[in-house]
């Protein structure tokens, strides 16, 4: 397989930003970590060894990026303005500088967003915020509002990054339906341990998505499917063939 590790300046973050490349060849898939990881988690978590066949098949190429979640969505207890900025800072590093330069390493203008926890949150957002830029997601266990993070506390910035209230706010004729209806977005979560307030969201997400007509396939694994490592990798191992087509 090859391995290719970056480190690139992000003027929106102002610090430089490092990533890894897996693969040569194929539908390019931007891997997004838990709460509190890095873009080794990939490897570190042994997530890679789920989508290795794939990857060294030539169906796929995973981007391991950075976040800055301990700046921002973690970081209770700081000012909450001053978080959520952060968070639309690399939100615009993402979109604006680590799109341009997938696009530039893969040859290809599609995107998948994948993630599992925090990751998934992450992977949603983009998704659902940019369907122009991103044209599948894959999120596992993820929350989709504020309330975790943030309590009541909502600003415009915090409103842009929640899926669960700008979508049920999106008008019946806003052009992003056509491209929720016509790409691929699975959302993915466990009823057992450690799960309920992931669980909630994810059954609000889905909520709102029947109800704006938004397609968007939704998946409930048993009450014994806790919110760990193990499970996100049969959850991998079931679906990826179906996000990638094959």
């Amino acid at each position: 397989m090859e391995i290719r590790y970056e480190k690139h300046w992000s003027g929106y973050l102002n610090r430089f930003m490092e990533f890894k490349i897996y693969g040569h060849s194929g539908k390019p898939v931007m891997f997004i970590p838990c709460q509190a990881g890095r873009f080794w988690d990939f490897e570190s978590f042994k997530m890679i060894d789920h989508w290795a066949s794939w990857i060294e098949e030539g169906k796929c190429m995973v981007f391991a990026v950075d976040t800055i979640d301990n700046e921002a969505w973690a970081a209770k207890g700081a000012d909450n303005r001053w978080r959520i900025q952060n968070h639309e800072n690399w939100y615009n590093y993402i979109v604006n500088e680590m799109v341009p330069t997938i696009h530039h390493f893969s040859g290809r203008g599609d995107i998948m967003t994948f993630g599992a926890s925090m990751g998934a949150m992450h992977a949603a957002n983009l998704y659902y915020r940019r369907p122009d830029l991103f044209d599948s997601t894959f999120a596992i266990s993820g929350l989709y509002d504020q309330k975790e993070f943030f309590g009541d506390y909502c600003d415009d910035l915090i409103y842009n990054n929640c899926p669960n209230l700008y979508l049920a706010n999106m008008p019946a004729d806003h052009h992003y339906m056509d491209l929720y209806n016509s790409q691929k977005s699975l959302i993915v979560c466990g009823q057992g341990r450690w799960e309920e307030p992931l669980l909630a969201s994810t059954r609000w997400l889905d909520t709102v998505c029947c109800q704006k007509g938004i397609k968007t396939r939704f998946e409930y694994w048993g009450l014994d499917v806790d919110h760990d490592w193990p499970w996100w990798y049969k959850m991998v191992d079931t679906y990826v063939p179906w996000m990638l087509g094959i």
